[in-house]
């Protein structure tokens, strides 16, 4: 009796232990889930977040990168929408073992060397050209404005009663040779194409 009552306790606390890991490590997901309802500000802050959690799921192809030691380069153009929020976010981070860098470009031909390129509902019409530039190579295209995704781009934020969500271009994604872990695709609202076999 002594030993069955210890051994719920000790499975008790390891659950309580399960739990708190899995809020630690879901509380960027479900908190920007539900942290755009404060407006603006909040809902970039939310969207800096999921950008920074993207790249942890992702994996990039043999050479993407010059060498072992390059940053991860976060690009943002024309306007930015995050106004600082996504510079503090990935401020001393980074994503598997490589530094990130962040960088403010005004036109789509200046993004050589963008590993993740976000692309802001102001910038509607660079998109063709966006699209059009990075076809084909290991550049994660992450946008806001409506159907991003399903014409193209890797992931599309979309807005969901005041929440932010998103969705996946799983053809987009294979076609730039991005690998895309199953834990991201489980999270999107929608995932567009189905993994290649193999």
């Amino acid at each position: 009796m002594q030993g069955t009552l210890e051994r719920e306790r000790r499975m008790s606390k390891a659950a309580r232990v399960v739990v708190v890991l899995l809020v630690a490590w879901w509380q960027g997901w479900g908190a920007a889930a539900i942290a755009a309802e404060n407006g603006s500000s909040s809902e970039y802050a939310v969207k800096a977040a999921f950008l920074y959690h993207f790249a942890q799921f992702v994996e990039w192809p043999e050479g993407a990168f010059r060498d072992a030691n390059s940053p991860l380069v976060y690009c943002t153009i024309g306007f930015d929408p995050f106004e600082g929020a996504l510079d503090a976010t990935l401020k001393g981070k980074s994503v598997n073992g490589r530094a990130i860098e962040v960088r403010h470009l005004k036109q789509a031909p200046e993004a050589q060397g963008c590993h993740l390129l976000f692309v802001g509902e102001g910038q509607k019409r660079q998109i063709p050209a966006v699209l059009a530039q990075f076809h084909g190579t290991p550049v994660l295209l992450v946008g806001e404005s409506e159907k991003f995704a399903t014409e193209g781009g890797t992931i599309g934020f979309v807005l969901e009663e005041n929440k932010v969500r998103f969705e996946v271009n799983l053809e987009a994604a294979e076609k730039s040779r991005l690998k895309i872990s199953a834990k991201l695709l489980a999270l999107a609202k929608t995932v567009i194409g189905t993994p290649k076999r193999g």
